[in-house]
Formats: structure tokens, sequence, C-alpha cells
């Protein structure tokens, strides 16, 4: 059986056309512009291919309660053009087959624990940096929901002593996205990300921030392994920094091994699937229903 997958991203949509067994068959990469441009994009790559069914791991806020008339519609994403855009029901409607519709990071998560840096644990947490910050939940089998999906890249965090940067996101400002997405760094440094790299104390803002987004994860889902992607974490040398602000800010709080000097490496990684979480686990996703 050919499956689709799209992980649909503030910067790229990936697509794919994969198998029952998690191979993907054939790949692109296109830009995430006006959905005028991008959505005939995506119907033209699967027309022809006899795909049954479609996995969609999609930016967010997006609808994924399947029993409303609303399913796969975006919402108040910071994507404005994307804005009420109703991206499962063109879907469905172009090539007319079933759409299962997830978040991008609840998807990521969901194949860290099938086929990457997850599959020894019962639950864990994928962290995308880049264009956005979102965190998907994959706890005992199914990914988090509840009113809606989880938002756990706009929750607020205290300010670094040093940075009056504003932040840029359109509702919050300074929520975590807003101070510590990709785009932050441009606006508060003058340089995209990768030109900062040998600059420590970008890097060491930077991390102060994902680490109390951690902390603050660490408290309420207690997962047992953290994994973190996207653009920014390509900067191999925000691990070690997140790390050591997470135990300090733990500060012994939450008793485990997997929370100490010793054991922290293993607990907070890279995807295992490097560039591919997403759209293996919109395939995973796919091959649910």
């Amino acid at each position: 059986m050919k499956l689709g997958a799209i992980e649909a991203g503030g910067t790229k949509f990936v697509l794919g056309v994969g198998n029952e067994q998690g191979e993907i068959l054939e790949k692109i990469v296109i830009p995430t512009e006006h959905p005028d441009i991008t959505v005939p994009k995506v119907l033209e790559f699967f027309e022809g291919k006899g795909i049954e069914r479609l996995g969609l791991g999609g930016f967010g806020p997006i609808d994924i309660n399947a029993t409303s008339p609303e399913y796969g519609k975006l919402q108040k994403t910071p994507k404005t053009d994307w804005v009420d855009y109703p991206l499962g029901a063109k879907l469905k409607e172009g090539l007319g087959v079933p759409v299962i519709i997830d978040t991008d990071v609840n998807v990521a998560a969901m194949s860290e624990a099938k086929w990457g840096n997850a599959t020894d644990v019962n639950t864990c947490l994928y962290i995308t940096v880049g264009t956005g910050i979102g965190a998907g939940a994959y706890f005992h089998g199914q990914t988090l929901k509840g009113l809606s999906h989880p938002e756990m890249g706009h929750i607020p965090v205290k300010r670094h002593p040093d940075d009056d940067y504003e932040g840029t996101c359109p509702y919050h400002k300074d929520c975590l996205e807003g101070i510590a997405a990709g785009p932050s760094l441009m606006n508060r440094w003058g340089k995209k990300g990768q030109e900062l790299a040998d600059d420590p104390k970008v890097w060491e803002m930077e991390a102060f921030y994902l680490a109390q987004a951690l902390t603050t994860y660490i408290y309420i889902l207690s997962p047992e392994r953290i994994v973190m992607g996207g653009g920014v974490m390509k900067q191999a040398q925000l691990f070690p920094l997140i790390r050591k602000n997470v135990l300090e800010m733990l500060n012994g709080y939450v008793s485990s091994p997997f929370l100490t000097e010793k054991e922290i490496d293993q607990y907070i990684v890279p995807p295992g699937l490097t560039d591919e979480a997403g759209v293996k686990g919109a395939l995973y996703l796919a091959m649910q229903q």
C-alpha cells in the first residue's frame, strides 16, 4: 500500500510517498508560501502516485479534532496568510483520499518513538526550534491532545538580564517562540544563526530561554526522553548549554537518574531521524488509520 506524508512547517513543506514498513520511497521539499501557491504544488506532487491515505503533520494552531466540521483548518497561526485556511479539506478534495491530521511536532514525537531516539521509552517530548517553536508529546502510544493540541512554544519565560529585545510573536511578543525562535536571533543580533556560531553570548542566552521551557515541561509532563530538533538546534553547542541550565534550574527537585550530570546527555538528545522525523511521523500517522 502506498501512503502519502506531509510535514507542513513554517518554512517548508516536506512531501513524501512511502509504505507501511515506514520507508520513504520519494520525497521533495517546497517552500511554505501563500497557500494559493503552496497547495497546488502539493496536489501536483501527489497526483498519479496512487496513494490510498495521507498523513499530515501541520504547523499550528490547527484543528486536529477528527469530529470537527473544521478538521484540518488553520487557526490563529503566526503564519498570517494561512489563518483560517482549510488545509485538510483542500487536500481531501484535491486528492480524493482520507487525510489524517496532527501537528508537525506531534508526528515527529511519534516517529522518534517508533524509529528514532525514543524507541526505548514509553513517553517522549519532541521540540522543534526553527522558524517557530513547538513541542509535541507522545505518551503510551498516543499523541497528547485535549481542547486542542498543546502550544508549548507560546509559554511565558523569564527575561535574560542582558536581553531587551521585544520579541517577534504577533500575539504575545516575548513568549518562548517570540524570544527564542530563529527570526528572533536574526532580529536581536542582526545575523542569521549560522553566522553567529562562534559568539558564545548568543547561545548562552538562547540556552537560558530553552532550558526554562524544558524545565517547565519536565515539571508538568515528566517525559522519559526529550528530543530537540529544528534548524536552530543544528548549533550543536546548544545541547551542553541547555543540559547544564536544566540541571541548575531543577536544582535537584526532580529525582531521576536521567536528571544528573552523568545521564542527562541521554535524556536531552537530537533527533535520531535527523530531518526526516516530521515526514516519517506523517507517514506513521497515515498507517494508524
